[in-house]
């Protein structure tokens, strides 16, 4: 199975229900680098998450979770991912 943006977006929206949301593959852009399986995709993403499921976390907490929901990802090549936390639209 390819790992895709969209399937990110989707399995951080139902475990994390956020309230912002941008999932980025940034493959291409690391293509030659360490972790790139040479498609430039599914390698290498991006992800700018509000969550109130963070309410009240530090920092690494926030990170934990986002990296527990896309455990299975990881499992399967995902190599690099860059988390920006968000805060909640008000």
């Amino acid at each position: 199975m390819k790992i895709s943006a969209q399937s990110l977006h989707e399995r951080l929206t139902s475990r994390l229900q956020p309230t912002l949301l941008e999932v980025i593959d940034e493959s291409a852009q690391h293509a030659g680098h360490a972790g790139s399986d040479g498609t430039g995709q599914g390698t290498h993403f991006r992800v700018r998450i509000a969550s109130p499921q963070f309410n009240g976390r530090a920092r690494v907490a926030k990170h934990r979770l986002v990296y527990d929901a896309l455990q299975e990802f990881i499992d399967q090549g995902l190599h690099a991912l860059a988390i920006e936390i968000a805060d909640n639209p008000s």
